[in-house]
């Protein structure tokens, strides 16, 4: 019999049955659909060895004045900078006084140490660097102590804190030796969970003093992840930590060993994101402090600095400093630079913010409602269309707020972590022209999956691939991107001096990514598959189909790949599968299969396979019942 084409279309298809979908793609794994083909994404290849501690929620960019690279990302724990191929801690100091350690407590032959500071004001996770230990600490040498820095593994009190030393101690008890401590920022949880505890849930929903576990949202507690917003100033970077302060650091003060950030004089102190408007300069924080009222943080409150002065935040008659508070909405979530204004997302609206001069500076129009972004990073930019994700669906702006119609919106929303989902970071693959979505799955807290958006040819993809934040080529000739490991305890990146170590770092490791290289997922085979809707012949009624040979139609094929033809009686059969492996030389492929209806699977799971796939053409006719 002749061979007949089976047309499939391009996008993945989970809104229907597998037999609904007859004539589409009905499931993918690290595929994704160009110029109407699939075909198997890229891969990736560590661009170092380094570690960093923590989740990296944010990352940024940019060329010096003098043409250099440079990236910068912020964990829950801490903010690095990536320059000259290599990491820098340059995490801002909150507190340092000389002297400020008035004794240190030990147990025999135990590396935990206890540290007295009158007023230390940090947490159970937070760094400190401790120098000019005055003497021996219980038989651990003031050498061995200091010039380290520690993560504080417990809080006894607000005078007392507990790290892990390099040595054991020699005796037990307290030790009046002093020290100067040096404390970083506080630090934040790796990612956004339902909080439990004292305090969380309605009253009377439990007995006095004890937990309120197992709320279920939205009566649950929502604690958010440690975050950041990065962008840049002219060469250098403001750093602002999600519910913290606004950050600078200085390129030309970091042109040979970097320096740590620093805390920018006069900004507010708390806002929950921050960015520069564009070509204005402006540097605004949302959901910040009130003017006058800095113990007050109002989440749907924005203020900006005096234009091309990051350093004046008080409106006067001769600057342009200024306020504006949003209405629809409980809380500003995010914001992105767009042609000729900004666009700032609450939980439930969309708004544009645009330059109009004095005496306003800035004026502000609502553009949608019932149309809030999820998350600080949920949303991106592209050539004037913003794309983002909702607590439900996605959406796009491209001069009016539309829904995108998803072919995978069950698939994604159905099985989808609310309460780690504002934890979702959106990236740009420009080479592709995707949109790319990483969220964390049902019941997993770590990011694990993605849903790729091709916003030229309107096509869907999904897989499974961890990526906590992602920055497109540009200045790098790959797109950079970074996961999280929660149970990676390697080596992380030095502290800057005087610290030449850190000690008691608990687990948790981000590592960077060189994407769209290879083939390969950083030496080890990038597994893909995508398997077809099931497709019958129209006119045999009740008779099964017959296949006798279909004819390999690869645009790419390099390595084995598995080809299956999967057949079933009914579609909810047990189903029967012909296995065939393809390569380069195969010219077509002799098979004995039969059923109701089939359905066609590519796979590879080997090191170094890679395909893209054309049309499937076969040998099908009616056979008989028996």
């Amino acid at each position: 019999m002749a061979l007949v084409k089976v047309p499939i279309a391009p996008g993945i298809d989970q809104q229907d049955t597998e037999y609904g979908a007859e004539g589409k793609w009905f499931f993918g794994k690290n595929v994704r659909f160009r110029y109407g083909l699939p075909e198997k994404i890229g891969g990736f290849i560590t661009v170092t060895t380094e570690t960093l501690i923590g989740a990296a929620r944010g990352i940024v960019d940019w060329f010096d004045l003098r043409g250099e690279q440079y990236l910068a990302t912020g964990t829950n724990k801490k903010l690095y900078v990536y320059q000259n191929n290599a990491w820098y801690d340059i995490t801002p100091t909150r507190a340092t006084a000389a002297g400020n350690i008035t004794g240190f407590t030990t147990v025999n032959n135990s590396p935990t140490v206890t540290v007295t500071d009158a007023a230390h004001g940090a947490i159970e996770g937070d760094f400190v660097t401790i120098t000019s230990v005055s003497g021996a600490v219980n038989g651990i040498p003031a050498a061995t102590l200091q010039n380290k820095q520690y993560e504080i593994i417990e809080v006894v009190s607000t005078s007392q804190y507990k790290i892990t030393a390099t040595a054991s101690a020699t005796s037990a008890g307290a030790s009046a030796e002093t020290a100067t401590a040096s404390y970083e920022i506080n630090t934040n949880p790796a990612t956004s969970i339902a909080g439990y505890g004292w305090g969380a849930g309605t009253w009377g929903l439990s007995t006095w003093n004890t937990t309120r576990a197992g709320l279920a949202a939205p009566n649950s507690v929502q604690l958010d992840s440690g975050k950041w917003s990065l962008d840049t100033w002219g060469e250098d970077l403001l750093a602002c930590q999600f519910n913290g302060s606004l950050y600078y650091w200085d390129t030309s003060a970091s042109a040979g060993t970097p320096v740590a950030a620093t805390i920018l004089t006069n900004a507010p102190t708390q806002s929950r994101f921050a960015m520069v408007s564009g070509t204005d300069r402006h540097v605004i924080c949302f959901g910040t402090q009130l003017i006058g009222l800095p113990a007050t943080q109002d989440d749907m409150f924005i203020r900006w600095s005096d234009q091309e002065n990051e350093n004046d935040w008080t409106p006067t008659a001769t600057n342009t400093s200024g306020s504006q508070r949003l209405t629809d909405g409980s809380k500003l979530i995010t914001a992105k630079r767009s042609r000729g204004a900004m666009l700032v997302w609450t939980d439930t609206a969309l708004y544009q913010m645009q330059l109009v001069g004095a005496p306003f500076t800035f004026g502000f129009s609502q553009l949608g409602s019932a149309c809030g972004a999820i998350g600080l990073h949920s949303a991106v930019e592209q050539n004037g269309n913003a794309f983002w994700m909702g607590k439900d669906s996605f959406f796009v702006f491209d001069g009016s707020v539309k829904k995108i119609p998803c072919s995978v919106e069950d698939y994604v929303f159905t099985n989808i972590d609310q309460a780690s989902q504002k934890d979702t970071f959106a990236c740009l693959n420009s080479e592709f022209n995707e949109v790319t979505w990483f969220y964390p799955s049902s019941g997993s807290s770590q990011i694990d999956r993605y849903v790729t958006f091709n916003y030229e040819e309107q096509t869907w993809s999904i897989g499974e691939l961890a990526r906590s934040s992602w920055v497109d080529k540009g200045v790098y000739d790959f797109p950079y991107a970074l996961d999280f490991d929660p149970n990676s305890s390697t080596t992380p990146v030095k502290p800057l001096a005087p610290a030449t170590e850190i000690s008691g770092v608990t687990n948790g490791r981000a590592l960077m990514y060189a994407q769209e290289f290879g083939t390969d997922a950083n030496g080890v085979a990038l597994e893909s598959e995508l398997n077809s809707g099931a497709f019958v012949i129209p006119e045999a009624g009740e008779r099964l189909m017959s296949i006798k040979r279909f004819i390999p139609d690869f645009k790419v094929i390099a390595g084995n790949v598995n080809v299956d033809l999967i057949f079933k009686l009914y579609p909810t059969s047990t189903a029967t599968t012909s296995t065939h492996t393809v390569t380069s030389t195969t010219t077509k492929v002799d098979t004995r299969a039969r059923g109701r209806q089939a359905q066609v699977s590519i796979k590879t799971t080997e090191l170094g396979s890679n395909w893209r796939y054309g049309t499937y053409r076969a040998d099908v006719q009616q056979d008989g019942m028996r």
